[in-house]
């Protein structure tokens, strides 16, 4: 697991425009998207633990099944996850929150890591959220994230709009 630093560094993104989105998709044969249409918790806690583990990620994790049952089954909920050679490899969550689409948490198990899947899962999360009718796209990260995460998203068209800086949570630690 990276070093914890004493300062939380949070970056707000968004775009506010799709012709502001600049994809990066790759192409291969081995590669399946498919939409999680049934809430499933056991199999969603698996995706977010096994991509979020090491960069901290913990909120989902304390959640009651039901409470998650719930988030995942609302019609403001979208869960995409990415397959290679059928095997789930990351995931993107997107969450509407009027007309803004959030995307709110995705990423890659380690084991997928510099093969531009990210930038493809990503991309495809971006797509689905301009589909579905958002007028705004925004997202954030922070310090305990992967190293790349604020380059892919600025790559894809994000402009960083806010910047907070707080002492680290107790939940982090």
């Amino acid at each position: 697991m990276n070093s914890l630093p004493d300062t939380l560094v949070t970056t707000y993104l968004h775009m506010t425009r799709p012709e502001h989105f600049m994809p990066s998709f790759v192409q291969r044969s081995n590669l399946l998207m498919l939409p999680m249409r049934t809430p499933d918790v056991n199999y969603y806690r698996f995706l977010y633990k096994s991509v979020g583990e090491r960069w901290r990620w913990r909120d989902r994790l304390s959640m009651p099944d039901e409470e998650l049952r719930s988030v995942l089954a609302s019609d403001t909920n979208m869960v995409n996850v990415m397959y290679v050679d059928g095997v789930p490899a990351g995931y993107i969550e997107l969450e509407r929150e009027g007309n803004n689409m959030e995307i709110a948490y995705f990423g890659l198990r380690p084991g997928y890591f510099g093969q531009g899947l990210g930038k493809h899962l990503l991309s495809v999360g971006i797509a689905k959220a301009w589909e579905s009718g958002a007028q705004r796209v925004w997202v954030h990260t922070c310090n305990l994230d992967g190293p790349h995460a604020l380059k892919n998203y600025e790559a894809r068209g994000f402009v960083v709009y806010d910047v907070t800086e707080e002492p680290m949570p107790q939940r982090y630690l």
